[in-house]
């Protein structure tokens, strides 16, 4: 063949290139088909033609006319004793063709011609498998009637019911359902050195656990919340978590699918799991989903609890992950750096503390002062104005920052603050005002007892 697709559990699907053969190169019945020549290939067949002849890689005719879904040419080739389990140097079936190809005729004919619908590509991947990923309901509900493994597992341990929800396809998880798919399993797990910047840092890497993720980890992960009600109405586990220990809610509040964290808290998600070292909630917050936010404050989320553990991020990347000078920090104290004041007056609402005060610590990014470990000291006052660190997630429009920041202040400032605090460079909620150049605030820190500064 020209190119065999192939598709790999991974998320995107590789070509394969095969050397150009010419037509005097192939076996005359192999260049019929893969010309879609049906008369030749008739006539062929007529004068005694092996059907079974196979190009370089082990491609036969009837591999070619699965690829080009043509019924003729395959009926043609069954009838003359054409092998319906050939297989490519690379595993390929023509039933596994016809199943990426989505062909539900084709399918049909090649299984009742006996095509056993379990051999699988060299990576693992089954016909199952690659009909799974496409959507192909109809070919999803032939192969697993004729015997396909609905639980087979291919690279990573990835399983076609996995495959079907990561891409969508909640008609084809309802099939598999249907066909005693297990909700249960779970991907394979493995492990990965990652870092947060700066990278080089000491301390700032670590083995991250990778996989141990359910179908319904999937659903929430790309967000699709039909397959995850017919998930749960099947009995998946709600508080579902990977090998990290971060949970199916908190895994859609971190990719902000509001409704399939809704979901899942409606069917008894636990609001406070935070094994991996953040919530749903810091999540949330660090959205600024205020309608998420709500809900899990309503669920009894606990608007004080401190994120434990920072998460890494790409080089050069824009993951929204938590910085290592985060870790400690509250809900409370992530609406204030993520300048979300109505989300700070529905924790404070809650109970969230107004006076916590984050005692954080980071590796500069300076080359001067490279690995030297620092610690800073930031109320939510300070945080408000950009201090303390940590990129927020959401970037807020300039021209309405210094007037939510303004808000924000406004609702740090409370009994008890000190509005002239410092940070342990000696810097103030005012000074940062006056760096901004945000005179509003400016002014209010003034009128409220802020002292000069710098």
């Amino acid at each position: 063949m020209a190119k065999i697709v192939i598709g790999l559990l991974g998320a995107f699907l590789i070509s394969v290139p095969v050397p150009d053969l010419s037509a005097a190169d192939l076996p005359p019945v192999v260049e019929a088909a893969r010309a879609a020549n049906r008369d030749v290939l008739r006539g062929l067949l007529q004068k005694g033609a092996n059907p079974n002849d196979a190009d370089g890689d082990g491609s036969t005719a009837l591999h070619w006319a699965s690829y080009h879904d043509d019924i003729e040419s395959a009926d043609l080739l069954i009838r003359a004793g054409a092998n319906v389990n050939a297989t490519t140097d690379l595993g390929v079936t023509p039933l596994w063709t016809a199943s990426q190809n989505g062909s539900e005729t084709m399918v049909r004919r090649l299984l009742q011609a006996g095509a056993d619908p379990n051999i699988a590509l060299l990576s693992g991947e089954t016909p199952l498998m690659v009909a799974a990923r496409g959507g192909y309901a109809g070919v999803v509900d032939q192969l697993a009637g004729k015997g396909a493994d609905v639980n087979a597992r291919g690279v990573r341990g990835q399983t076609a019911l996995m495959w079907a929800v990561a891409q969508k396809h909640p008609d084809v998880v309802k099939v598999l359902i249907a066909h005693k798919a297990d909700l249960h399993l779970k991907s394979d797990v493995y492990s990965e050195m990652m870092a947060v910047p700066p990278h080089s840092a000491p301390g700032n890497s670590r083995l991250i656990p990778h996989g141990g993720e359910t179908a319904l980890m999937f659903a929430a992960r790309v967000g699709d919340v039909e397959s995850a009600k017919l998930l749960l109405d099947a009995g998946a586990n709600p508080n579902d978590a990977d090998a990290w220990g971060v949970s199916a809610t908190t895994l859609a509040a971190h990719s902000n699918f509001t409704d399939v964290a809704l979901l899942l808290l409606e069917r008894g998600a636990d609001v406070n799991a935070d094994k991996a070292g953040m919530t749903a909630l810091h999540n949330a917050v660090m959205h600024r989903n205020e309608e998420l936010v709500a809900a899990l404050l309503a669920r009894g989320a606990n608007p004080n609890a401190p994120v434990k553990n920072w998460t890494p991020s790409r080089r050069t990347s824009n993951d929204r992950n938590y910085a290592r000078e985060l870790v400690g920090a509250t809900p409370y104290w992530l609406a204030a750096r993520s300048v979300a004041p109505r989300i700070m007056k529905l924790l404070l609402d809650h109970g969230a503390d107004p006076l916590f005060v984050q005692h954080g610590e980071y590796y500069p990014e300076s080359r001067d002062v490279a690995f030297q470990l620092r610690r800073h000291v930031t109320t939510p006052l300070m945080a408000a104005l950009g201090m303390g660190g940590g990129d927020p997630w959401v970037a807020i429009p300039a021209s309405e920052k210094e007037a939510l920041t303004l808000e924000a202040v406004k609702l740090a400032l409370v009994p008890g603050v000190d509005v002239n605090a410092a940070n342990t460079d000696g810097k103030t909620a005012l000074d940062q005002a006056k760096q901004l150049r945000y005179e509003s605030i400016v002014k209010f820190l003034l009128e409220h007892g802020a002292k000069g500064g710098r």
